[in-house]
């Protein structure tokens, strides 16, 4: 265990960090290098994560280096390896006197606060550093934070692994299988209900699930609503937003960029377009990724679309438009 990696967590006193962070020192996340951490808060909850290294302290995690807490991101973003961007304002709560429901509002709320952590992830940051943006609306959060880094060598990401993770629990209940042996599950476009979990390229063992299904209505009025709304039907049954899936997505997501992806497989993350799949360049967009041997992370370019898939895809292309021109003043 000679090599480190500095990791630094927003939103650290919320839900979704609670889950995230002791598995990010556990020895399997990183493998065998010794994690420091830097968690961050908003001003007004810093202190609560004083009880929060305790837990961790007295846990012996044999992986876990430094482990400090700030309210100043700048601070924290020096010489960081990989930054989970988890803290956002969510829908539902009041924010300076009213209660925010639409995603424009998030849009707008959200951005100034990306724009400033993009700032400091690219002046602070490693130059091959990786950003997770988990924190929603998580595409255009993580438009905002690599045009405010300006560092092209930097890693910006939207998180679509949950979305991913969803997909393949639907699917291996209606076929009848174990979910790891659903494979290569791409979620196209925004990590929003428009996203295109795509079925037809998915794969159990060596079979396409499209093939085995073969029911395109149960495709069009099952999955695809089932898996698009199921953050909103997490909301209506636990009265709370996703915390533990999302935090192992979030971890998925880690595992996939630091280990090469093997081959025939993939895994989903939102990325910068630069014109794949007819995609306008510059969007986050969610797509099917590989890990190289070098630790490079590339968009797959050999996927074919059925006009259908096109089709589901190409609404999801404009809402990412949309909400890119709704940010444009940030940009």
């Amino acid at each position: 265990m000679n090599s480190r990696v500095k990791v630094v967590v927003t939103g650290a006193a919320g839900q979704i960090a609670y889950s995230l962070i002791p598995r990010l020192v556990d020895g399997k996340t990183f493998g065998d290098q010794i994690v420091d951490l830097v968690l961050v808060e908003i001003p007004q909850v810093v202190s609560k994560l004083e009880g929060l290294v305790m837990e961790l302290e007295d846990s012996s995690f044999p992986h876990m280096g430094n482990v400090t807490y700030t309210d100043n991101f700048s601070e924290a973003a020096k010489d960081a390896d990989w930054f989970l961007l988890v803290g956002s304002i969510p829908r539902g709560i009041i924010y300076e006197g009213k209660k925010i429901e639409e995603r424009s509002d998030l849009l707008k709320i959200n951005g100034g606060i990306f724009v400033a952590q993009g700032e400091a992830v690219g002046r602070y940051g490693k130059a091959d550093a990786k950003i997770l943006v988990v924190g929603n609306p998580a595409n255009t959060n993580a438009l905002i934070g690599k045009k405010s880094s300006g560092v092209d060598t930097q890693l910006w990401m939207a998180m679509t692994m949950l979305d991913s993770s969803r997909a393949k629990s639907v699917i291996s209940k209606k076929v009848g299988c174990s979910i790891a042996k659903v494979k290569k599950m791409i979620i196209w476009g925004n990590h929003s209900p428009t996203m295109y979990p795509d079925v037809e390229n998915a794969f159990v063992d060596n079979d396409s699930v499209g093939s085995v299904i073969n029911d395109m209505d149960w495709v069009e009025n099952n999955f695809l609503p089932t898996v698009q709304q199921r953050g909103k039907a997490v909301i209506d049954a636990r009265g709370a937003s996703s915390a533990t899936s999302a935090a192992k997505a979030a971890l998925d997501t880690i595992i996939a960029c630091e280990n090469t992806t093997e081959a025939g497989d993939c895994f989903s993350a939102a990325v910068a377009s630069d014109g794949a799949y007819g995609v306008p360049e510059g969007l986050i967009c969610g797509y099917p990724l590989m890990t190289m041997e070098d630790g490079s992370v590339e968009i797959i370019r050999d996927v074919t679309l059925s006009e259908y898939a096109k089709e589901k895809f190409a609404i999801s292309i404009a809402e990412l438009e949309s909400e890119r021109e709704a940010v444009k003043h940030l940009l």
